[in-house]
């Protein structure tokens, strides 16, 4: 069946207008070495001194300095430690109104310019809040919030503090998605903020009568359209074997409606495929860390069917991990750069193909709006090199990466460390890549690998006319 929607990059794919990245993972629990931890500041995570016993915000203002040197010292571009102050500030001023607290006494600090003082200026700041209203609001939530303030300061969507539970979520998603929940792939109408579900075939939620298009109004009562997409997972998914109660509206009966699902344990693959008219159609979700693996396996399969070509469909798939799109383009570009990073001192890092070319060809590659980050990097480089032709229509533009480093609570900071440039020198933030022939239709109702598909329909003919050549 369809399978039109997927949660894009987890944790940090909250909305179609903010799709996730092309991730480096510098941080332990992803299962990648990293010499980037934010533990105490010193990088060693059992450390322990005298301040810990005496000082009960001591690791609170340790994480909260470390944080701020992590920024000032990889953001990918220069920072002003104003901004970050104020950032702060502000964060805390809002959480604590949040909190029923009319006029919280949180005073502006100006920076100085050097790195010691202005983090000095940050703790005196957590520590007023700490010490004046700790009583109604834990410690560890203030510092949260005063570091997500500092870098949302940045005015970097992808540059975030990330709780431990969003961790978990985006690890769970770059593994592959094992996970107690009901099975649906959902996505958020970056206008509307309505949240559309296409449940997965056999799964508790495709059981319990859920349908493609259905839009999910509240789960276990709490209305959900001013949530953002990683929170309404996050109420969705639960223990395994619990019940959840799912409101949704169904284009074939307009009035609510409440399903309820037992949550199971859920594995959703990145890669739907199958043979289309003797070609072999790959669907990419995103790009995880078993998505080389699936899609390799998956043209293997169409060459052993004796595939006449191949479609790779990026559409609405929000990047992922920036190694897996290096695999997964090597698949077909035999040699040479797939992507360069820059980092802030200009530094280039380029990534070449791994010589693992299996010869799938003709190929096309279907992109839209939501084909972002690490798709693009693969889509741009199949492009430059013209070993295959993209149809749809322009891509989002997001050519930035970012690396996880752990913090102390185990939740983490996504910081933008380096923009990415195709093998021609293309940089794509907020520009996109133009596809090589232009098929629009609509990105708001599920016809993906439907019937209405016009713009696989034009991947098939396109492929015929190459065969007729």
């Amino acid at each position: 069946m369809s399978k039109t929607y997927r949660a894009l990059a987890a944790a940090f794919a909250v909305a179609l207008a903010s799709l996730g990245g092309a991730l480096y993972l510098a941080h332990e629990r992803a299962g990648q070495a990293s010499d980037a931890f934010l533990d105490s500041g010193s990088g060693v995570t059992a450390a322990l001194d005298l301040r810990d016993l005496l000082d009960n915000n001591g690791g609170d203002q340790r994480m909260l300095d470390a944080a701020f040197r992590q920024v000032e010292k990889t953001y990918y571009k220069p920072v002003n430690a104003q901004t970050l102050l104020d950032g702060e500030q502000r964060a805390l001023v809002t959480y604590l109104r949040h909190h029923k607290i009319a006029q919280p006494a949180i005073p502006q600090i100006a920076a100085t310019g050097d790195e010691d003082t202005d983090v000095r200026a940050l703790n005196r700041d957590l520590t007023v809040a700490q010490n004046l209203y700790g009583k109604e609001i834990p410690n560890a939530e203030l510092t949260q919030a005063a570091i997500k303030g500092m870098l949302d300061a940045l005015g970097d969507p992808y540059t975030t503090y990330l709780s431990p539970s969003e961790i978990n979520s985006l690890e769970e998603s770059l593994k592959g998605g094992d996970f107690g929940g009901i099975g649906v792939y959902i996505v958020q109408d970056p206008r509307t903020k309505q949240v559309i579900v296409e449940p997965i075939e056999g799964t508790p939620a495709y059981r319990a009568g859920v349908k493609t298009g259905d839009r999910i109004l509240s789960v276990d009562g709490q209305p959900v359209d001013d949530l953002k997409l990683d929170d309404v997972e996050r109420l969705i998914r639960g223990k395994i074997g619990t019940i959840v109660h799912v409101t949704v509206r169904s284009h074939s009966a307009p009035a609510p409606h409440t399903i309820a699902i037992t949550r199971e344990q859920i594995y959703v693959p990145s890669v739907h495929a199958r043979m289309e008219d003797g070609y072999d159609y790959v669907r990419l979700a995103d790009f995880g860390q078993s998505s080389y693996d699936e899609v390799r396996k998956a043209l293997l399969d169409g060459k052993a069917h004796g595939a006449r070509g191949y479609i790779l469909d990026l559409r609405n798939n929000g990047g992922g991990l920036l190694e897996a799109a290096v695999q997964i383009s090597s698949l077909f570009i035999p040699e040479g750069t797939i992507v360069s990073t820059i980092d802030r001192a200009g530094d280039r890092d380029t990534k070449s193909a791994t010589r693992d070319s299996i010869g799938a060809t003709p190929l096309v590659i279907l992109v839209n709006k939501y084909t972002a980050s690490a798709s693009e990097i693969t889509a741009g480089a199949i492009q430059d090199y013209k070993v295959g032709t993209l149809i749809g229509t322009k891509t989002f533009g997001k050519g930035v990466v970012q690396s996880i480093f752990n913090t102390s609570d185990r939740g983490a900071l996504k910081i933008t460390t380096a923009k990415y440039v195709t093998p021609l020198g293309r940089d794509i933030q907020h520009k996109g890549i133009e596809p090589d022939v232009l098929v629009d239709q609509p990105v708001d109702v599920p016809i993906i690998d439907t019937p209405k598909d016009l713009q696989l329909a034009a991947a098939k003919s396109y492929l015929r006319r190459i065969a007729r050549r």
